[in-house]
């Protein structure tokens, strides 16, 4: 089985986001540590250089089984993505109300926080968290 090459790491998150050059990515990097936080109940963690994630689960892919975060975020020199684990199939009309945003198969992409609205966001993610912990549960 092949080894995923984003792998949860011991560096600190505290020192990652510090360490972003960009005020405003800087500052919405801290803003969603701690919504991703307080809707986990999770502390963050670093997967990767990169990534920010909360909590972890075990899924299997193509590859074998791996663990992965529940819900994360990095940000990218022209975007924050977000990354949420359940994709957005039945999402529609959370995203409709979201603001500026573009999405891939399970990141969310945002040029940054003012862009968009926070109550529809949290929605969004807490959605996703709830939707990954029944897969969870449903496994267990």
């Amino acid at each position: 089985m092949a080894e995923l090459k984003t792998q949860k790491t011991n560096a600190s998150v505290a020192e990652f986001l510090t360490g972003i050059d960009d005020e405003t990515q800087r500052r919405d990097s801290k803003e969603l540590t701690k919504l991703m936080g307080a809707l986990t109940g999770e502390k963050p963690q670093m997967w990767g250089s990169s990534i920010v994630g909360f909590g972890s689960y075990p899924y299997q892919n193509r590859s074998g089984a791996a663990e992965w975060f529940k819900v994360g975020f990095s940000p990218r020199k022209k975007t924050l993505t977000l990354y949420l684990m359940d994709g957005f199939v039945g999402y529609d009309t959370l995203l409709s109300g979201l603001g500026k945003h573009s999405t891939g198969k399970s990141c969310l992409y945002v040029k940054r926080l003012a862009d968009i609205d926070r109550i529809v966001l949290e929605k969004l993610i807490a959605e996703s968290i709830a939707s990954v912990n029944m897969r969870i549960a449903a496994h267990d």
